[in-house]
């Protein structure tokens, strides 16, 4: 089985879009919302999946494209994503039979497992198997790699000049401030010209603890306390590659916090990223980004994965909130900087044992070792 995602401004379209691509016997894997979703000015994405021996109006490789090359240039080589002489299923209705298939119950228990050891809440959960399932990967760590990578978006920070300055948003102590620092510091080292404005005004310490760090790059360290003293640092920083912001803390269950924040992000030319830190439960994750969504936050940045044992708190933060992950933390020390996420690195957090295993095992199933 193969899959593929739609995304419409509606319920109604996307499913639309499903039956003139793949026709009438397509499955639906998974639904989520985007952007708040429909209501929010947002949209939805459906992940559908289709017997790969269908031979309808429509083109399967034209559809769905070389899976395997895919994922096998994602995993660097360290594993073959070919079928190995599996045959796929000719009968019309026993593809849709995978819960039956012991292989596939395998697979099945041992991503349960994974992701109930990590707190991953139920809806996460079933939307996960279901798509690792459908794809009928002879691997666990693969098959949930697969999933994750048709269920959640990936969009790196920029390491490069940017048009729009990079907001961090978060509650208190999630790792904003030291999100920047990292950032001003690989922007530094890359030889771009930096700016650094913090609206953490009110905390003891707040400034303080980032101006050390920018004084060490020799940035110069802006203040804003509103968006109006924020707009005049904004403009006094329009010649330089990367302009960061880092915010105080905020409450995302108080309106008034939330409200501030947002007059904060209207000021225009800003993109902001929710901080969401590791080891949270994931319930109150995904309401935060909820939250945070609805202001205009698209994308997520994990911190403290080094010290946290659960992650399921970030991914139902980006399911939830529809946020796509941007870099990641795993360090408090600046000069290591941020690591990037893939659904390679986020299925190894999951998984960690059926990646360690994978290079050597996977090649001997497929003759090569």
């Amino acid at each position: 089985m193969r899959l593929k995602s739609f995304s419409a401004k509606t319920m109604k379209d996307a499913m639309k879009q499903v039956r003139d691509t793949l026709g009438e016997d397509a499955i639906i894997v998974a639904t989520r919302e985007e952007k708040g979703g429909p209501s929010r000015g947002g949209s939805v994405s459906v992940t559908a999946a289709i017997d790969p021996g269908y031979n309808d109006e429509h083109d399967y490789n034209e559809d769905f494209g070389a899976m395997p090359d895919r994922f096998s240039d994602a995993l660097d080589d360290d594993v073959n994503f070919e079928t190995h002489g599996r045959q796929s299923p000719s009968a019309s209705g026993e593809w849709l039979q995978y819960d039956d298939e012991s292989e596939n119950t395998g697979i099945s228990e041992e991503i349960t497992d994974a992701l109930l050891r990590h707190g991953v809440t139920e809806d996460v959960m079933d939307h996960v198997l279901s798509c690792a399932t459908v794809v009928g990967l002879e691997s666990a760590g693969i098959a949930l790699m697969a999933a994750i990578e048709h269920l959640f978006q990936f969009k790196p920070l920029p390491t490069k000049g940017y048009s729009k300055a990079m907001m961090m948003v978060g509650t208190p102590g999630a790792g904003k401030t030291l999100a920047v620092a990292k950032m001003a510091a690989r922007g530094a080292m890359n030889g771009m010209r930096i700016g650094v404005v913090s609206t953490d005004t009110v905390r003891a310490g707040g400034i303080e603890q980032l101006r050390n760090f920018t004084d060490l790059l020799r940035i110069d360290l802006k203040t804003a306390e509103s968006p109006k003293e924020l707009q005049h640092a904004l403009n006094d920083l329009s010649g330089v590659d990367q302009v960061l912001i880092d915010t105080a803390g905020l409450n995302p269950f108080s309106k008034d916090d939330v409200r501030s924040l947002a007059r904060m992000i209207g000021v225009g030319g800003i993109e902001p990223y929710a901080v969401m830190p590791a080891g949270v439960d994931a319930e109150e994750s995904a309401e935060m980004a909820r939250v945070f969504s609805t202001i205009g936050v698209e994308s997520m940045i994990a911190t403290r994965l080094d010290m946290a044992r659960r992650v399921g708190g970030v991914i139902s933060a980006a399911h939830q909130g529809g946020l796509a992950f941007a870099d990641a933390s795993n360090t408090p020390k600046v000069a290591d900087g941020l690591i990037g996420m893939t659904p390679k690195s986020l299925a190894k957090l999951l998984m960690p044992n059926a990646f360690r295993d994978m290079g050597t095992e996977s090649l001997r199933k497929a003759g090569r070792a």
